[in-house]
């Protein structure tokens, strides 16, 4: 493994590096300019690879016609302005994760992770096939916007913890790090909701400003160094079951591109929505590996009485969701449909199997 300097990660999502256009070969015909900007770090693995990915892919596929120029967070604005920075207008596009919006709206929460929500697979039929992405264009274009999927980290952990945790009783008084409706279900249960960006959780853990973290997975959290800061490792969590990540774009200059331009753009989006999720999956093994025979770190699982009672707290969160809006409860709507339809065919036929394989074949 290429030896990675955390801190040049921490800095590049504070502030990154100064932006520039992607290499294309020169053209004759008439060129479309294209700003995005991302809430990761320049070279973050993952995350910000993906979404520089994602970028020249666009370049590619329109032979340079489309030119991009690509920010990383702080490069043009701070990774949490990217929103108002599309929906103005200043930048034609982000690559981000949608439920950072959740204060404009609850429903954005949907379009990213809820509790006890959809996985990759799940999330994917829903957007294309249960109505997820009408209710998303609906949804977006409150704020002149428009999204697609462009990524997936899968199911996240559950997070990096300094004490195990037994009960319900172990989230009240825990300052966490973790954003959208997963942040309001600790909340339930007295704990307190942080959100920052990634590049500040280190040293967030580290100086004791949080008590514990979600981040990604075994391979992020690896690089993050989250070893350093904590003791107990929680391998799956409620929050994040498959984290979907958004391209978002201001809504007039999607309208004002040709079919053929747009169909570029959902092409790379599509191709990188699959690209970072066969990353994930790939690295994250061996990472987990690491982790524990290299670093020491102590792996756990949260029981059934804490898993019920983050089930509870959830459900307190979606009654609160619904009663926002007629946007917000049709959103939930569709979004249990696909819960219980979708997730109960790939439970019944790829779950079970997973199931009976891991069983038989268990390491």
């Amino acid at each position: 493994m290429t030896k990675i300097n955390r801190r040049s990660f921490v800095k590049g999502a504070a502030i990154g590096a100064v932006a520039a256009p992607l290499a294309t070969p020169a053209l004759a015909q008439e060129r479309i300019e294209m700003a995005i900007v991302a809430t990761w770090g320049r070279d973050f693995p993952g995350l910000g690879t993906g979404a520089q990915r994602y970028a020249q892919t666009i370049q590619d596929i329109s032979g340079g016609r489309i030119q991009v120029s690509y920010y990383a967070a702080g490069e043009r604005v701070g990774a949490f302005d990217s929103f108002d920075e599309v929906a103005s207008g200043n930048a034609q596009g982000y690559h981000a994760a949608d439920y950072y919006w959740k204060g404009r709206h609850p429903g954005y929460g949907y379009f990213t992770a809820v509790p006890f929500g959809l996985t990759y697979s799940e999330m994917n039929a829903w957007i294309r096939h249960g109505g997820g992405q009408e209710l998303w264009d609906e949804l977006a274009g409150e704020f002149g916007l428009k999204a697609i999927m462009a990524g997936s980290t899968g199911c996240q952990a559950g997070g990096w913890f300094n004490k195990e945790i037994n009960s319900a009783d172990d989230f009240n008084g825990l300052k966490m790090r973790i954003p959208g409706l997963g942040g309001d279900v600790i909340g339930k249960l007295g704990g307190s909701p942080v959100t920052v960006p990634g590049g500040q959780i280190y040293e967030n853990l580290v100086s004791g400003a949080i008590d514990a973290t979600e981040w990604v997975g075994a391979w992020n959290d690896e690089i993050m160094k989250f070893y350093e800061a904590a003791k107990y490792y929680y391998t799956s969590g409620m929050h994040e079951p498959g984290s979907m990540i958004a391209a978002g774009f201001n809504a007039k200059f999607w309208a004002d591109l040709s079919d053929t331009d747009r169909a570029i753009i959902e092409a790379a989006a599509t191709s990188e929505n699959e690209m970072m999720m066969s990353e994930y999956n790939g690295k994250s093994g061996a990472a987990l590996e690491r982790l524990k025979t290299d670093h020491g770190v102590q792996i756990r699982s949260f029981n059934d009485d804490v898993w019920d009672s983050l089930a509870e707290a959830a459900d307190e969160v979606f009654e609160e969701t619904r009663a926002h809006s007629d946007l917000a409860n049709r959103i939930h709507e569709s979004f249990e449909k696909a819960r219980n339809e979708i997730g109960g065919w790939i439970g019944l036929s790829a779950g079970e199997f997973l199931n009976q394989r891991n069983r038989i074949y268990k390491s």
